[in-house]
């Protein structure tokens, strides 16, 4: 359906009827299980934001649906990817492995490219909302930059099955274990698949329907032996599936010996069944009981990464996983029922924030980290609590990991936004930019992200450009990772919509370091660095320092061969560079603007193209030619 025949609300509908679909296969198992799953994830994310636009029925300009129309397109490209993974040859599929791989990284780019064109920072949605959709561009981007990694054990095996006449049965039970082919009814699938495959082929079977066959026949002569139990009516073998498989020693509670129905983890890192741990501490003891180390705390963190592979484990096994008979858990915090702790248990780590040993704070400033990290609930209660004032004054303790713990539990308590304010008002700003400046590098990427959320709040702005935080950013931005990079440059992006930043950060000397990234199309920073300059165009010394950074021709470049996003920032910072001074305006003219803009009049956004004819009126003006443009 195109936009011609389509209004605002079926679109934003079909996009949650879409993004609803897909959530559904976020169970899938296998080689590209992780591929998939991480995919599935992101997109069910960006439901929120469509539901929201369909609740408080928001207008949307001509200049906004576009994107959202691209949008549809690549969840319908998702979809159709989805569909063929779950219900194709996953034989066929193996052996095409760096295909499909390739086919989830175009979905990405896709959706990627959908987010670029659609302006969410000017939409009328909840500032929560907007939020989590900038997060997520973010991270489509940084999905993009990662490339998955073929499994090399699966390579091997997958060798070993096709050219050894006789693999040894370790290594099929392995195969089929991960491409999830271990049962007679997987097989059966399987073989269904591979048939509607071949019928459907256009042209004569390659070599591949011999491979994929040798390969089924392997894995059903493995999947029956296994399987297969006597009859002791007849002395034949039948094929059954197992019923009583062996319990994995991962899923078993040390102590009990028995599966594991609500798996966590206590303060040395050993994970038992609820149930029985708290019945160990109800007893008085103060140790662990499988390593005999002294507990710093008697908190149960939830492992839900455990519980999950139980649960995978069990319904691959046709295994009823128990229901949990009850919580031994006090009071939660603030009467939630999803929060994972509890009062005493927060309370008992503040005591160890105020009191404790240096290995107990930084014990229990982890244990906040991670809690405020896992719902919402959990940060405004821990706040309650006043955990904020002493993980402030933690921010200055001689030891790294506590510094770093510190700081990322406020980031993580930053993102509820009465947090904010708390964070602010218990003085934390320049100890956070005393991090940013001198902490080990984690705890530095993580105080940047703790200024852009802190600065999402205008007048907060300020004050973080007053503590010298745009000094410290513009190291980072030089000296970070990769994600320290894009944490410092979101932060900057963020400051620097207030005026005083701006000339804060061109003395800081933040345009070279700019325009080096920019020139750097493989570093995977130019989105950002064309956004930053974009902002201090608009500023009077940061025109001059721009140009005097000899940028001009680099933008041209990015005018010819960038994103739509991208040509756009460009032709704005050339047109903030160029009005009112001749002499960039032939330097402009002399690397070939005049034939980047006269495309972009055609093809660019609607922005773009007012940007670029007007720059080209004036191009054409010198040149003694004067053409209307047609915006």
């Amino acid at each position: 359906m195109g936009l011609s025949n389509c209004s605002h609300e079926e679109l934003m509908s079909r996009l949650v009827d879409s993004v609803k679909e897909i959530s559904g296969f976020s169970a899938s198992k296998g080689f590209f299980g992780k591929i998939q799953g991480d995919l599935v994830r992101r997109i069910t994310l960006l439901s929120p934001f469509f539901e929201e636009l369909i609740d408080v029925n928001v207008e949307l300009n001509d200049e906004q649906i576009p994107g959202f129309e691209v949008m549809r397109i690549a969840l319908d490209s998702s979809l159709e990817l989805f569909r063929s993974v779950d219900r194709g040859s996953k034989l066929f599929q193996i052996l095409h492995r760096d295909s499909v791989v390739q086919k989830f990284h175009d979905v990405t780019v896709e959706i990627e490219a959908a987010l670029s064109q659609i302006p969410y920072d000017k939409i009328e949605v909840s500032d929560e909302i907007r939020e989590q959709v900038q997060l997520l561009h973010f991270q489509f981007k940084r999905a993009i930059e990662k490339r998955e990694v073929s499994d090399l054990q699966l390579r091997l095996d997958l060798a070993m099955a096709e050219n050894v006449m006789d693999p040894d049965p370790i290594i099929i039970r392995r195969l089929s274990q991960e491409l999830q082919l271990s049962t007679i009814d997987e097989l059966k699938k399987e073989s269904h698949a591979i048939h509607e495959y071949f019928i459907s082929y256009d042209g004569d079977p390659d070599d591949c329907f011999e491979r994929m066959s040798t390969l089924l026949k392997k894995l059903v002569d493995s999947a029956t032996m296994e399987s297969s139990e006597p009859d002791t009516s007849t002395g034949n073998r039948i094929v059954s599936r197992h019923r009583s498989p062996v319990i994995p020693d991962d899923f078993r509670c040390p102590i009990s010996l028995e599966l594991m129905k609500d798996p966590v983890i206590v303060s040395t890192g050993q994970t038992y069944e609820r149930s029985s741990i708290q019945k160990w501490l109800d007893a008085g003891h103060k140790t662990c009981p499988k390593s005999q180390q002294t507990l710093l705390h008697s908190g149960l963190t939830p492992n839900y990464v455990l519980k999950s592979l139980i649960a995978l484990w069990c319904e691959s096994n046709g295994i009823e996983l128990p229901q949990n008979q009850g919580s031994c858990r006090t009071t939660k915090l603030g009467g939630s029922s999803s929060s994972d702790c509890d009062r005493a248990f927060v309370q008992s780590l503040l005591e160890k924030l105020d009191n404790g040993s240096t290995e107990q704070q930084r014990a229990a400033a982890g244990e906040l980290r991670l809690l405020a990290k896992r719902n919402a609930d959990n940060r405004v209660c821990i706040a309650e609590a006043g955990a904020i004032p002493r993980l402030v004054e933690l921010l200055s303790s001689p030891d790294p990991r506590t510094q770093e713990h510190s700081v990322t539990a406020l980031l993580n308590l930053s993102i509820n936004e009465g947090n904010k304010g708390l964070i602010v008002d218990a003085g934390a700003i320049t100890d956070i930019v005393e991090v940013l400046k001198n902490g080990s590098m984690e705890a530095r990427e993580n105080a940047a992200a703790t200024l852009f959320s802190l600065s999402v709040i205008d007048e907060n702005k300020v004050a973080i450009g007053a503590a010298g935080a745009i000094q410290a950013l513009i190291s980072l931005l030089e000296e970070g990772t990769r994600r320290g990079k894009k944490d410092a440059a979101t932060a900057i992006f963020n400051l620097c919509i207030y005026q005083g930043n701006k000339s804060r950060a061109v003395k800081g000397g933040i345009v070279d370091p700019l325009t080096r990234l920019l020139k750097d199309a493989g570093g995977g920073m130019v989105d950002e660095a064309l956004a930053i300059l974009a902002i201090l165009s608009t500023n009077q010394e940061g025109k001059t320092a721009i140009a005097e950074a000899e940028s001009i021709p680099v933008l041209v470049e990015i005018i010819k061969t960038g994103s739509p996003r991208n040509r756009e920032n460009a032709a704005a910072i050339l047109w903030y560079l160029c009005i009112g001074n001749m002499e960039r305006l032939n330097v402009a003219r002399e690397v070939g603007a005049d034939i980047a803009l006269k495309e972009l009049t055609e093809n660019g956004t609607d922005r773009a193209k007012r940007k670029a004819g007007s720059l080209l009126e004036l191009i054409q003006q010198i040149e003694g030619v004067v053409v209307p443009i047609v915006p």
